[in-house]
């Protein structure tokens, strides 16, 4: 286990990222007007796609449906680095108690593969212009839900926890949010863990629609310079490839500050 002064360090570093996470880059503020545009400019049944993707949310929520992940694919990472130290011990109890440079490590290797199985997605999806789009931003959704509920299992977090699942959704909305959205996310992330504040969580699950509708619209611009037949190739791969690398260090953050006060209200005892 780390010692408090190298834990209080760690968290410096996340408190960091989360102050310039407080900003938004102007053309990102711009980029959020011409989604009204993009509504109006789709046909009926390409919208009637969208809502349904957002209507799958409901299961992700409930039961994991079938965004859920398999902790295999994140466990057989931690292994690969254990075997090169000697060391093979690991199972989902076990897991919390790694080093935190070893967690950071795997949750880097995750996110650097689901990156790249986004930009492959963005650009097989940018071919066909808006048609392609209808296909593209649901399995954006679930390409983002997957990373974020790699980043809990490598922090030692269980998605297939219903309150685990919250934690998630709560770090996708993050990745979208605007500087007001964000501070108010991080406020209750912060508190996230504490017992008093713990039907306060789980009733906003009432508010899954409203995030994931969002996080939908939040794309702006960027998924209208997609919507051009064949361009929308080289738009489609770096539009889905830097949306899922912001939604992998979001929630590598969030999870890793997480980690890092439990450890230290432990320490504390």
């Amino acid at each position: 286990m780390e010692s408090r002064e190298s834990l209080l360090a760690a968290l410096k570093e996340v408190e960091v990222w989360e102050t310039k996470q407080r900003d938004l880059w102007f053309w990102e503020k711009l980029g959020r007007l011409p989604f009204v545009l993009l509504d109006r400019m789709t046909p009926k049944f390409i919208r009637e796609k969208l809502g349904a993707a957002v209507d799958e949310m409901a299961a992700f929520l409930e039961t994991g449906g079938t965004y859920l992940v398999s902790d295999e694919t994140v466990y057989s990472k931690f292994r690969a680095r254990q075997k090169n130290s000697g060391t093979m011990s690991l199972n989902k109890e076990t897991i919390a108690t790694i080093p935190l440079a070893e967690m950071n490590a795997v949750a880097v290797q995750m996110s650097e593969s689901r990156a790249a199985f986004a930009t492959v997605q963005g650009a097989t999806t940018g071919v066909g212009g808006i048609f392609t789009l209808a296909l593209d931003i649901p399995l954006l959704l679930g390409t983002s839900l997957k990373i974020l509920q790699e980043m809990a299992l490598c922090y030692g977090y269980r998605p297939e926890e219903k309150r685990e699942r919250l934690f998630v959704v709560k770090c996708l909305q993050f990745a979208s949010s605007d500087i007001v959205g964000k501070k108010a996310i991080l406020d209750e992330l912060s508190r996230f863990d504490e017992p008093a504040t713990e039907k306060d969580v789980i009733a906003q699950l009432q508010g899954w629609r409203e995030v994931v509708v969002t996080y939908t619209e939040n794309f702006g611009w960027k998924k209208l310079f997609q919507m051009v037949p064949i361009a929308g190739i080289l738009f489609g791969a770096y539009i889905n490839r830097s949306t899922v690398q912001d939604v992998a260090e979001a929630g590598m953050m969030l999870y890793q500050k997480r980690r890092i006060l439990e450890r230290l209200r432990q320490s504390g005892e």
